[in-house]
């Protein structure tokens, strides 16, 4: 019985903490593989989390921490063997545009209000789990989240721009900024642009010719040598200078106002959909990849502690990183054992080799940032978008514009409102087709070799029925009998795409139509879910002229009723 209620515990345990599973059970040829990979990732890590820190507008060593115990907690309870979880160029552009205008220029409450808001959202992400709502992955819209992150990497790069050639910009609207760069010529630091051009073909060169080496951290390394061997910021080139490993203290936290918390509240639910949504998508691409399933309500708790803990930790938002993911898997990672690795050797460097970033140049930073960025910019799916759907195109396109006009929050708001009014649109007044019989006997939509049944109107309306469109359903209905050129006897409806749930407005609005269609001595044919529908209506107690209404079968079903009706009557009448 003890043994029975340990193996209990244990299942549960490993429900709770996936990657413990792949650890238990560890194979010891899978070792080097994922040593390589973890030493991989942690050297493409190392600087990119150094430039989101900037980037968030907290210091250098908020990076590092963002990067350290995240890891290791998504490694225990994520699902996913491949995916690395970190800062995020999105997410960290959204977090520091919520929170820079709040903190004004304090850089202590900037950093206070990152570590809240990374909080909550790892406690967003953690009532999702537990609510279960992984589900909602599956309702990602593609073409919002393109826009976005196509808006949000364009922002990115010219908000960068004024670092790499050593100036400020005097307007925060993006189109004013980019309008009067070329007034800011004569102020750029030619020092800085050189140091600029150097890293980005540097990056380029290491991309091209040796593209499994880590670009980023060699760049980083040669600036940083260079700095220190030549003295940039002796030179007028903004370095990042010193910093310690040192956490907030208790006491900062005693002026910290409450009341900023209810600012934060609405973005930090948005943000944890943007970091659920964007993560999911690695998390399935890899998976498919490499044949394994995931969980999608682990991986929501999953992100969840991730944050939590990296909030706890001095760190900001995290999520999953599609390209340092792409690196793991590259290196052959096998396991979750490769985030472990990589949480190792960042922790060693941040309390043992630290004094060294001092000398990194912030115009290398902003060139990393640029780099990345444009990786994200993505023109031509938006274009795919204009031939596959229209709708998916403008909304797309429209999230892009609002992105780059209003600004990241108020155009992410605007998106997501947007595609909402799309949603409506599509339930309100979804698309309809009319069906027939093409020479082989089988039904399709209409077209040029698929003809409708004599004296009837086959229809399929491509929306659950409910209350709000019930009435366009009827309305429908009618109109097709009123202007049909042809003499209407029968209305055949598809019922497997549209009745989907009891709905006492739709079952009262069948029974309208079907006391309109009586009058127009026109019977109406139920096909599909003759049994549900038959119960459904007998719970609402609803009882309609037995001679207009039938419930059948299938649509197939429904054809050889109307038709073997139809032979009946021409028998009839000559006989008359």
């Amino acid at each position: 019985m003890g043994k029975f209620d340990n193996q209990l515990f244990f299942q549960k345990l490993l429900q709770w903490i996936p990657g413990l599973a792949s650890l238990v059970n560890y194979r010891r040829e899978y070792l080097s593989y994922d040593l390589r990979a973890g030493l991989s990732v942690a050297a493409v890590s190392l600087p990119v989390s150094i430039a989101y820190a900037d980037l968030t507008g907290v210091g250098a060593i908020a990076g590092l921490y963002s990067t350290i115990l995240p890891l290791v907690a998504y490694a225990l309870f994520g699902s996913s063997r491949q995916l690395i979880i970190g800062p995020d160029t999105a997410t960290c552009a959204v977090v520091a545009a919520v929170v820079i205008p709040l903190a004004a220029n304090d850089p202590i409450l900037r950093w206070q209000l990152v570590i809240v808001m990374t909080i909550m959202i790892g406690i967003w992400c953690l009532i999702a789990g537990r609510l279960r709502l992984g589900a909602l992955a599956d309702l990602l819209s593609r073409p919002i989240l393109i826009g976005l992150l196509n808006g949000i990497s364009i922002t990115i790069i010219v908000d960068q721009f004024a670092k790499v050639c050593g100036f400020s910009y005097d307007f925060g609207n993006l189109f004013a900024r980019v309008f009067y760069i070329p007034l800011k010529v004569p102020e750029m630091h030619f020092i800085t642009v050189l140091i600029s051009l150097i890293t980005l073909m540097l990056l380029i060169g290491i991309k091209k010719l040796r593209p499994r080496w880590p670009g980023p951290l060699i760049v980083v390394i040669i600036m940083t040598f260079a700095s220190w061997l030549i003295g940039f910021d002796q030179h007028g080139v903004n370095i990042i200078g010193q910093f310690s490993n040192e956490m907030l203290s208790f006491v900062s936290w005693g002026n910290f106002d409450v009341g900023l918390m209810r600012e934060l509240v609405v973005p930090s639910v948005n943000i944890a959909v943007i970091c659920f949504i964007s993560m999911m998508i690695t998390v399935r691409s890899f998976a498919a990849k490499n044949n394994y399933d995931t969980d999608a309500d682990a991986e929501f708790r999953a992100l969840g502690i991730a944050n939590i803990v990296a909030g706890l930790s001095n760190g900001f938002v995290v999520s999953g990183t599609s390209s340092r993911t792409a690196i793991n898997d590259v290196n052959g990672g096998k396991t979750q054992l490769v985030s472990i690795v990589a949480a190792l050797v960042i922790a060693l460097i941040v309390f043992f080799l630290l004094s060294p970033l001092e000398y990194i140049p912030t115009a290398v930073l902003a060139i990393i940032l640029i780099y990345s960025s444009w990786s994200l910019i993505d023109i031509k799916t938006i274009l795919r978008f204009f031939k596959l759907s229209r709708d998916a195109f403008y909304l797309s396109l429209a999230t892009l514009i609002a992105v780059l006009l209003i600004g990241i929050i108020p155009g992410m708001a605007l998106a997501v409102l947007l595609g909402l009014f799309l949603f409506l649109k599509q339930i309100f007044r979804p698309t309809d087709q009319l069906l027939g019989v093409d020479t082989d006997g089988r039904i399709h939509s209409l077209s040029n070799n698929v003809k409708p049944i004599d004296n009837a109107i086959m229809y399929r309306f491509n929306s659950p029925l409910t209350y709000f469109n019930i009435a366009y359903f009827k309305k429908r209905i009618i109109n097709l009998v009123d202007e049909s050129p042809e003499k209407v006897g029968y209305v055949i409806v598809d019922t497997i795409p549209c009745f989907t749930y009891q709905d006492v407005s739709v079952l009262l609005g069948i029974e309208e139509l079907v006391r309109a269609l009586k009058i127009r001595n026109v019977v109406f044919i139920l096909a599909g879910r003759r049994k549900t529908l038959k119960r459904w209506f007998k719970d609402m107690n609803i009882n309609m002229d037995k001679d207009y209404i039938e419930f059948a079968y299938d649509l197939y079903f429904s054809m050889k009723m109307v038709l073997s009706k139809e032979s009946m009557a021409d028998v009839e009448e000559q006989d008359d």
